[in-house]
């Protein structure tokens, strides 16, 4: 379904499990509290329907992913530390315990609370030209949507720091290099490329993705000792569930048998 015109989000099954969110709100696809809100909604429904697989957030243009928080909102009286709502900023940036996983699809300039909300998402990928900046210090402000939070923990301390020292733009191919974006194409590929992604992460077992998101959501600050006593605890439902599961009798029958696997999700 597409949202109406007014919104400044569009949401849109492109294919069978996967939603598409485009972020529209020219000039710069900024982000306010009403926009949060909206794009909250749209992740939201993909948690929601156990139709949708996986998601793809981009924008709007080939000139911005957003450049984050929107300056002339704030300059009419929205607090920096404004509600965003209940995702955090960008609908994504505080949602904790999804299941589904967000491709961001970086199809410009990703600024400010634009590149938090693509470093909220689980995979990125970059048209050639996207630039990535977390410039809040040259503003008298932190990135505290999860840019301070995030990045030292998917790039080099070094660079993380520069980065958030000096508020420099980091081009996709300089994220590539550092495994920060996973694929980078001209920008007239990007969502094909996304949508190949999104398409192998669709034809995986969905009980086995539901259980990877938690695990990775629940062990990131666990050594190996400690994350493989909470494997074995039983106390993460969507690993337990997949263990039990029809799924996880299907899969190694289909391949033993050279198949395409038939999931239930049970």
């Amino acid at each position: 379904m597409t949202r109406p015109s007014a919104s400044a989000v569009r949401t849109e099954v492109v294919e069978t499990g996967i939603l598409l969110v485009t972020l529209d709100r020219p000039k710069a696809n900024a982000v306010d509290v009403r926009t949060s809100g909206e794009l909250y909604d749209a992740f939201a429904r993909l948690e929601r329907d156990p139709e949708l697989r996986v998601a793809i957030l981009t924008g709007a243009g080939d000139r911005f992913f957003s450049a984050g928080w929107d300056l002339k909102a704030a300059a009419s009286g929205e607090a920096v530390d404004a509600d965003h709502g209940p995702g955090g900023f960008g609908g994504l940036t505080e949602l904790r315990g999804r299941r589904t996983p967000v491709i961001a699809a970086v199809n410009g300039m990703a600024l400010g609370g634009g590149f938090e909300i693509a470093l909220a998402a689980d995979l990125m990928v970059a048209a050639d030209h996207a630039e990535l900046a977390l410039p809040e210090v040259t503003l008298g402000l932190v990135p505290d949507s999860g840019g301070l939070l995030r990045l030292p923990r998917r790039l080099p301390q070094n660079l993380a720091s520069e980065l958030l020292l000096t508020g420099r733009r980091m081009s996709a191919g300089e994220a590539h290099a550092h495994g920060l974006v996973t694929t980078v194409v001209p920008g007239s590929e990007l969502l094909d490329a996304a949508l190949a992604l999104a398409g192998r992460i669709r034809a995986a077992g969905p009980l086995a993705v539901a259980a990877v998101m938690e695990v990775l959501e629940r062990t990131p600050s666990l050594d190996i000792e400690r994350g493989f006593d909470l494997l074995r605890s039983g106390s993460l439902p969507d690993y337990q569930a997949m263990l039990g599961s029809a799924d996880a009798e299907e899969g190694p029958r289909a391949f033993s048998e050279r198949r395409a696997p038939r999931w239930s999700a049970r």
